[in-house]
This record gives C-alpha cells, sequence and structure tokens, in this order.
C-alpha cells in the first residue's frame, strides 16, 4: 500500500532527534474549497505532531512504515473529476471480472466485486462483534482498496466521504448527484419505509427521505445487484432463493440517499466521540449510539448514520450492504475516526481492543493456531484476545487481530497509510 500522492508534501527539518531523522508533515492536501475544513478535519490536522513523534518511536519496529512512504486516503470531493472517474472506472472492473468465491457456498456471486459482498454476508458476525468491528474492516476495505489496485489498475487509494460536508443536502453533494463523477444518483420514489432502529419512540425509525427505488443516473444506473436480500428493508424485492442470501437474484441498484440519516453523523458527534470517551469502550459504544443521548434527535450513532446514507437496496441490508460501491467510502471514514481517536494517544490506544478489557485481555477460545491449519486441527487454549484469528475467507488471508490495529506499519507494514 506504499506511495506518495503530490496532494501532500513533506520537508526534512534542519537537524535530528536522537535516532531517526525526524520528518516534518506539511499539511498541504489539495481541498475542494466548497468545504471549509471541520472539527474533526481540524482534529485530524493537530495530531500530526503525534504521529510524528509516534514513529520516530517507532522506528525499526514499524515495518518501513513512514510519513514519506505512506498513501494517502483522500475524501471524495477532494478528488478531481478524472481522479474520480478513474476510481470509478476500477470499480466497474471489479464489477466485469469473475467471481472467486466457490460457486457451491456462493452460487449468486456474478463478479470480484460480489465476492466482497459474500464475505461480508457469511462473516457477518465476526465482522461486527466487539473485538473485530474497527480492525477487521480496516482490513476488509483494504483487501477492496488492493483488489481495485492489482486486479482493475487503480493508480490511486480508497477515497473516505465526510459525511458532514454533505448532511444538508446529500442528494445534490459530489457523492450522489447522479453525474458521470459521483458514485451514482438517488433511487427513485417508491414505498420505502426507512430503516428500523433499536429506540424508543419517536426515533425507532430514520424515515424515508423519498427514495428507494432503482437508481437511473450515474455509473451504476445499469449495475446489477445479485446477492441477497437477507434482511427485508424495501417492501417489493423478491426474496432470495437461498435463505442465507447467496443465491443469484438479479435486480437494480436502489437507494434511498438520507438526509435524516445524515443528520446524526454530524461533525459534532464525531467530535464528540473521539474527544469525549478515552476509554476503547465508551468510545465503541459512542460509535453505535449506545447509550441514546437524552433528547437526541438524531440518536442513531456514527455507525448506523453513516450506513444509512445509503438505504435501500442492498445499502439498508446489514448483511449485504457492501453491494452498494458507496459502502466502502462509509467504512472508510470510520475507519478514518478511529484512527484519529488511536492518535490522540498511540501509546495507550493503538493496540486497545473493544470488549477486551471485561476479559482481561486474556480468554479461553477456539482458534487456529497455525493460522493455515484446516477445522478440524484447531485447538482450543488459553490465548490473548489479540492472537484470535480474522479470517476473511476467498477475500483475504487469515491473520491475528492484532496484526490489524496499527495503521502505520500494521500487517507486516501492508498498512501504510494516512487520512487527509
Amino acid at each position: 500500500m506504499r506511495g506518495i500522492q503530490n496532494a501532500v508534501g513533506l520537508s526534512l527539518l534542519a537537524g535530528a532527534l536522537a535516532g531517526p531523522v525526524y520528518k516534518k508533515w506539511e499539511y498541504n492536501a489539495i481541498r475542494n474549497p466548497a468545504y471549509p475544513l471541520d472539527v474533526v478535519d481540524k482534529l485530524e490536522q493537530s495530531i500530526m505532531p503525534k504521529i510524528e513523534s509516534w514513529m520516530v518511536k517507532r522506528a525499526g519496529t514499524s515495518n518501513n512504515c513512514t510519513l514519506e512512504n505512506a498513501a494517502v486516503r483522500r475524501e471524495w470531493s477532494d478528488l478531481s473529476a478524472d481522479e474520480r472517474k478513474e476510481y470509478i472506472s476500477a470499480v466497474l472492473c471489479l464489477q466485469s471480472k469473475p467471481a472467486k468465491a466457490p460457486k457451491d457456498k456462493v452460487p449468486g456471486a456474478l463478479s470480484r466485486f460480489d465476492d466482497f459482498v459474500a464475505t461480508h454476508m457469511t462473516m457477518a458476525g465476526m465482522l461486527h462483534s466487539p473485538n473485530n468491528l474497527f480492525a477487521a474492516h480496516r482490513y476488509f476495505i483494504y483487501a477492496y482498496e488492493k483488489a481495485l489496485r492489482e486486479e482493475c489498475g487503480y493508480k490511486g487509494y480508497q477515497p473516505y466521504m465526510n459525511y458532514d460536508r454533505y448532511v444538508d443536502d446529500p442528494i445534490n453533494s459530489p457523492m450522489f448527484d447522479g453525474s458521470d463523477t459521483s458514485m451514482g444518483g438517488n433511487g427513485a420514489p417508491t414505498t420505502y419505509d426507512g430503516v428500523a432502529q433499536p429506540f424508543p419512540r419517536p426515533y425507532n425509525m430514520i424515515p424515508s427521505a423519498g427514495g428507494g427505488g432503482c437508481v437511473t443516473e450515474g455509473p451504476f444506473k445499469d449495475m446489477v445487484v445479485s446477492l441477497g436480500p437477507k434482511s427485508t428493508i424495501v417492501r417489493d424485492i423478491p426474496a432470495n432463493p437461498r435463505a442465507d442470501g447467496l443465491g443469484s437474484n438479479p435486480r437494480c441498484l436502489r437507494r434511498d440517499v438520507n438526509k435524516y440519516s445524515a443528520a446524526g453523523a454530524r461533525a459534532n458527534y464525531t467530535y464528540s466521540a473521539i474527544m469525549d470517551n478515552a476509554d476503547i469502550d465508551k468510545f465503541y459504544n459512542r460509535y453505535l449510539g449506545m447509550p441514546q443521548l437524552k433528547g437526541d434527535v438524531n440518536p442513531w450513532g456514527i455507525h448506523s448514520a453513516g450506513h444509512y446514507i445509503i438505504g435501500g437496496d442492498p445499502g439498508g441490508d446489514f448483511y449485504c450492504s457492501p453491494g452498494d460501491p458507496a459502502f466502502y467510502f462509509h467504512h472508510g471514514m470510520l475507519d478514518r475516526v478511529w484512527w484519529i481517536w488511536q492518535m490522540q494517544d498511540p501509546d495507550n490506544r493503538v493496540h486497545a481492543i473493544p470488549g477486551a478489557g471485561a476479559m482481561d485481555m486474556n480468554m479461553t477460545l477456539a482458534m487456529d493456531v497455525d493460522m493455515g491449519q484446516p477445522a478440524n486441527v484447531r485447538k482450543t487454549k488459553r490465548a490473548d484476545i489479540r492472537d484470535a484469528v480474522v479470517d476473511l475467507g476467498w477475500t483475504a488471508p487469515a491473520v491475528r487481530l492484532v496484526d490489524l490495529n496499527e495503521q502505520m506499519g500494521g500487517l507486516g507494514g501492508e498498512f501504510c497509510y494516512i487520512y487527509v
């Protein structure tokens, strides 16, 4: 994942600290002038000295990842029109390549793009457990980015979606305005109800914003959705021929680009989640909107709020939500939020794992000791939860959970990127 984009520069400070030469970050990322920096953008800028110090401290153990060779993930609206088109072309390429998922398990997978949807569907429990939600999705997004680059020639990196830029009018945003440089338009009006939420009335439903039908504008207007549904969100979608949702069920991409959901992802929510929750479990709970804030009219939590900006089918379905190409922008943003939280206090936060404290980081679990052994030779042993295995099946090799926590040098140096 190495490489430098010319949107960001580095210069050397004269002299050096004890040990490695100190690299001074010059924060000169190319920005879309239509979007002033929000409080989270400014917070991200403020962590760069901490990252610099952390990288100096980590020299020799960061798997050759440095600020100079770190890849740069950027916000969609900061990309040029040509850069957006290059990304779109890579996604369309992935949708044209044959699937690798085993046909006996995933008969409905039509393409490499569907491979990732099927992974999310079959491994939803693991991907969304407290221990794994942050780290396993980091790995999932990385694997998708890697496929775009290595299989479809994409030269950039996975963009993210800064919700706050689009919260007031997402339908007319650079993400969803239906132009040839967008991720496609809204769905046609239909009887879409919205998305049920686990809150007491009157906040138990993110209401429909008027869409929910087929996307008819933009690069993905002819996209065929095959997998799912597994949870019913849109009334008139035919049921999948298999109970697990992995059969062939071809239909259009449907969306409800939803301003009500987006309102729960304003920058103030994200800023508060990062700054008011030093403990990993409290940060995780606030990320999910738990417990509900008293009097909050947008109590979804930034995870759900970001998800259901792209409601409809499959974006509104918990299981097959990666079937909407905009999914990866949402989880890119969430990965960015986690990284900013980690870098407030990297010594204590980089390797913090949600839910681990209650188990004293030591639990009995069934794990594949050699990470390459079949299930019938797996051993049960007393093990640190950090050594638990994250296995994305046909999408990416099995790895240890702890190897996914560090963005700058994790996964043996394969993780080496920043957000701007």
